[in-house]
């Protein structure tokens, strides 16, 4: 099958979240199946994009309502990242540093989704499957279906994964005139609740809809900002996959950005190390478990939660466990974050702020993973953890409810929790505390994590099985 990936992310070209390392690794196993899959996506300015080679396959000019502009399709000559790169560059538009936070976001996307429908015109043999990844492109299964530009793509069958329900790309109607001239009869299937909803009109209009763990597509039909009653309609198209990592980058005998590598036969010395690095270079007790969070600071993720969980568990635990947080977003809760360092007695400290090197050194290092999420989809920390030897500490929702089993349960391996709230999450930062010490227990919880696969060939073949239900 013949499947173009079209995204706002892929990793390691631009990346906010999951979605860029979901993008960056899902073609790449398909293409290993035999498939030929691509993926399309905005050319902002990364170093991905001045440190690599390219060339222009397309040029052209289209038109967003009564804006006319140039547009140009640029390829990545090696297929390095193992599947063919398209970049859309329009100026002014597109070429900028930042993935989202622009308050031209709308028509930027909108412009983007333009220009890919547009090459595809130019196509001699089109896909089998347009494959669209949240909001950002969500407007394509309406457009190739519905406008009058697009008459030729209408065959093509479309595929929606959605990595994150609660962003949906809202536009008011005075917006719509920025859509290629389409069917004002299917009006209908743009809105939702009197303005355009990208996220909700791929819903209606896609022909499958996947969410990256079959959990949070339950979770949906109840938990999905104003979506709930549409995802129960269109539940017999939508299936649950979940996400996979990328066994290779994620990978503790040969990540190159440990200083000290480790397998599943000899982790206790690596682990040991990359933990010494740590406790070094942020001024804590190696002796004591070292308890971390990486990612965004944010109330989706619980972030919030960690000043009064952190300080809570000091109080009433004692200084019996180290914590060190890698993340940054909301000012507030970095502010507080931030106040707890001139209280620390070598047992906690905060980098405020992105850093790819470190973030694979605590996962190499850290003895537990805290991800007390309010919302996760599918969630690739708590994976990335187990890879290397380090127990998550999970709330049960989304991907982490079926990638986690408590440890207190059969063959279990983690610490699980039910809510995001302060009193659960410090019970589970005691639990920790208590196992960390039985060294036995310790031994089997990291031998069974280290042992499970969480790669990707499971979910790419229930992927290529959703797309041959559509063109077989």
């Amino acid at each position: 099958m013949d499947i173009l990936h079209v995204s706002a992310e892929c990793y390691p070209v631009a990346k906010a979240g999951g979605l860029g390392d979901v993008v960056g690794a899902l073609p790449k196993y398909m293409n290993e199946l035999g498939h030929t899959t691509r993926v399309v996506m905005p050319m902002y300015r990364t170093k991905f994009l001045y440190a690599n080679e390219w060339e222009v396959v397309h040029k052209a000019n289209t038109n967003m309502g009564n804006w006319w502009f140039e547009f140009t399709i640029i390829k990545e000559k090696t297929n390095k990242l193992g599947f063919e790169l398209y970049l859309v560059d329009v100026n002014g538009l597109l070429d900028r540093e930042k993935v989202y936070g622009y308050n031209d976001d709308n028509e930027r996307f909108t412009a983007f989704q333009i220009c890919v429908l547009d090459w595809l015109n130019a196509w001699a043999k089109k896909p089998d499957i347009l494959h669209v990844h949240d909001h950002h492109t969500g407007l394509i299964p309406f457009m190739v279906k519905n406008c009058q530009k697009y008459r030729g793509l209408a065959s093509i069958k479309t595929v929606l994964t959605i990595h994150n329900a609660q962003y949906q790309g809202w536009m008011p109607w005075n917006r719509s005139i920025l859509i290629p001239q389409w069917d004002m009869w299917k009006w209908g299937m743009l809105d939702w609740n009197n303005t355009i909803n990208p996220l909700a009109s791929a819903i209606k209009c896609a022909d499958k809809i996947t969410t990256v763990s079959p959990s949070y597509l339950q979770e949906l039909k109840w938990m999905s900002n104003g979506l709930e009653a549409l995802f129960e309609y269109e539940k017999g198209k939508c299936v649950g996959i979940l996400n996979g990592i990328d066994a290779k980058v994620w990978n503790p005998e040969t990540d190159t950005y440990l200083q000290h590598h480790f397998s599943e036969h000899d982790y206790e010395a690596g682990k040991a190390k990359n933990k010494m690095l740590l406790c070094d270079q942020f001024s804590l007790d190696y002796d004591k478990p070292l308890i971390g969070f990486i990612g965004r600071l944010v109330g989706e993720k619980g972030a919030d939660l960690l000043p009064q969980v952190i300080s809570d568990s000091f109080y009433f635990i004692g200084r019996r466990m180290n914590f060190l947080v890698l993340g940054s977003g909301f000012p507030e809760v970095e502010a507080r974050l931030s106040a707890l360092k001139p209280l620390s007695q070598s047992d906690y400290n905060v980098y405020i702020g992105y850093n790819e090197g470190l973030s694979h050194t605590m996962y190499a290092g850290l003895d537990f993973l805290l991800m007390p999420s309010r919302v996760e989809p599918c969630g690739l920390n708590q994976m990335y953890s187990m890879r290397y030897g380090t127990v998550p500490m999970v709330r049960r929702t989304g991907g982490l409810k079926d990638t986690v089993i408590d440890f207190g349960d059969v063959n279990g391996y983690g610490i699980c929790y039910n809510h995001a709230s302060v009193p659960d999450v410090t019970h589970a930062v005691w639990r920790a505390a208590e196992v960390y010490h039985d060294k036995e227990k310790m031994k089997g919880i990291r031998q069974r994590m280290m042992n499970l696969d969480f790669s990707w060939e499971s979910s790419v073949k229930q992927y290529i099985q959703v797309y041959s239900s559509l063109v077989m």
